[in-house]
């Protein structure tokens, strides 16, 4: 590396690679630029400017997502001017939209109280589902960032949720681009787009159609990146739920082969949402519609906890042990009687890869029949 590629960020001397910006250096280094807008392994918009950092000698504040460090930048990240406009910007992004989280509260005459007050999900059951892990509620407490209700701007868009997995509330959009990012550059779908008429800029998919009657694969990318509460999963909505109550619990999903990490978010002892597990392969945070989706057998409340057994015409709960043995006898009457080949076994994708692969050994090992499939071909 050339010994003059340094920039100094907060006092500090570090070097960079030619073609990275000051985001990049900053954020290899541990030093905190706070971002709504940038997702990582897309290309940076700046459109937030939530980034902005003062480089001495320059009149304006520069978004130092797209600023590229070149040698002798001297740059502050957390000065007053910074601060104060990031405060503005802030401001800005709340009154674009219905972020109702907050504004209940900007009217408490100590800051301490507003804080804790919006930090209390017991305040905010009826309001935003992204609430507590919504990253512009984090931002604008962060930097005591308020405005006024009634200055929020009102969306003439609908609420769509004519689809089985995801709710786009426009009236949240902060018309970030992450979505967009996400489904072009990372998923390569090619779905959605920015799109301006007379009266707004909004996210839409080709035509303007709903995501249902569009391209949409509904691999859930864009919910994943969404920093507010415009993209939420239609179980958030109808259930109430608030993420921020559940636990993280990793694991890898068990529909196919890839072995995509993720994280099960678990409230009283119910799974309520899949996320991705990001910077991690082999996914990275990316998920088809199965792996964060498909959950819901889980929870099901007539979901089979004891095996059946058929008896006098009634099926009649039994042992693990006596199932089994029963089973056993059937399956070797039927072998010795008809051949290996009269039976046929069917795996699952609702069970692990480990007991897919037993099942297939049981099956040509001990049955001696290749009659075999699973669920997810058909």
């Amino acid at each position: 590396m050339d010994s003059e590629n340094i920039i100094i960020i907060d006092g500090q001397s570090l070097p960079f690679t030619p073609g990275e910006t000051i985001l990049q250096v900053a954020r290899r280094n541990d030093i905190q630029i706070p971002t709504i807008c940038f997702l990582k392994g897309a290309t940076p918009t700046g459109r937030c400017r939530i980034c902005l950092v003062e480089i001495e000698g320059e009149k304006d504040l520069v978004q130092s997502c797209i600023f590229p460090a070149t040698p002798g930048l001297s740059i502050r990240t957390d000065s007053r001017q910074v601060i104060q406009e990031r405060r503005q910007n802030l401001e800005l992004l709340m009154a674009s939209g219905q972020h109702n989280c907050l504004s209940q509260d900007m009217a408490e005459d100590s800051w301490a109280d507003f804080q804790l007050k919006a930090t209390d999900p017991e305040e905010h059951h009826d309001t935003c589902p992204a609430y507590g892990v919504c990253r512009l509620q984090e931002l604008a407490i962060q930097y005591e960032a308020k405005t006024d209700p009634s200055q929020q701007r009102r969306t003439p868009y609908p609420i769509e949720n004519i689809n089985p997995f995801i709710v786009r509330d426009f009236s949240r959009c902060i018309l970030c681009g992450r979505c967009i990012k996400a489904c072009n550059e990372i998923q390569v779908n090619n779905v959605i787009r920015f799109d301006s008429d007379d009266s707004a800029t909004r996210v839409v998919t080709d035509g303007d159609r709903p995501l249902r009657d569009s391209d949409c694969v509904f691999c859930g990318e864009c919910v994943q990146v969404c920093p507010v509460g415009a993209l939420v999963p239609k179980q958030d909505v109808l259930g109430g739920r608030l993420q921020a109550e559940a636990k993280k619990v990793r694991t890898t999903c068990s529909y196919c082969g890839v072995g995509c990490q993720i994280n099960l978010h678990v409230k009283d002892n119910r799974v309520i949402r899949v996320t991705g597990e990001e910077g991690i392969g082999p996914n990275f945070g990316s998920l088809c519609v199965k792996g964060r989706f498909g959950y819901d057998f889980i929870n099901v409340p007539d979901r089979l906890k004891t095996p059946l057994i058929r008896e006098d015409g009634r099926l009649q709960e039994a042992s693990w042990g006596k199932a089994l043995n029963l089973v056993a006898e059937k399956l070797a009457l039927i072998k010795k009687g008809s051949g290996p080949d009269s039976i046929g076994i069917m795996c699952s994708a609702r069970i692990t890869n480990e007991e897919n692969y037993l099942t297939q050994k049981f099956t040509r090992a001990v049955l001696g029949t290749n009659n075999i499939d699973h669920c997810a071909r058909l």
